[in-house]
């Protein structure tokens, strides 16, 4: 039975600040993990936050459909790009929050998505799923090995 369909939904004031408060604190690790990202104050970090929340939630999305023959190309890799853009856009529109080129905004935006990932598994909210799926052992490990099974290694569905 799966778990996430038995809880309510959060209300949207609560959905929304769990959101804000997982968004900024993996943007807080990002600034920590890469060197190059820094910011001048916390009002300025909170802001980034805010404004990097409101590009996804509306300007990527636009950006999702634009880029699809891209992200089909290349099998998903090409929203790495487009989170990047984001993150380096945020960085132009807000004063005191800096992202110095395409690489650290590449890695910035590889943490911000993995912690956001994580956070969200943890807590239990948002639609962010993964599963590890592990090779099943053999009782006699003189018995060949099975490849008609779809179990054959370690799996992660996101």
């Amino acid at each position: 039975m799966n778990q996430a369909a038995d809880q309510p939904k959060p209300s949207s004031t609560k959905g929304f600040i769990h959101r804000f408060v997982v968004g900024t604190f993996a943007v807080a690790v990002a600034v920590k993990l890469v060197p190059s990202i820094e910011y001048t104050s916390w009002e300025q970090l909170l802001i980034a936050s805010a404004v990097l929340g409101l590009l996804n939630a509306f300007v990527r999305p636009l950006l999702v459909i634009g880029c699809l023959p891209l992200l089909i190309l290349t099998l998903g890799l090409f929203l790495v790009v487009i989170n990047a853009g984001l993150l380096m856009l945020t960085a132009e529109l807000v004063e005191g929050f800096e992202v110095p080129g395409f690489w650290p905004a590449v890695w910035g935006a590889l943490i911000i998505s993995l912690v956001t990932l994580i956070l969200n598994k943890l807590t239990g909210e948002g639609d962010s799923t993964f599963t590890v799926h592990r090779q099943r052992q053999s009782r006699n490990p003189r018995e060949p090995r099975r490849f008609d099974d779809d179990d054959d290694g370690p799996v992660i569905d996101v």
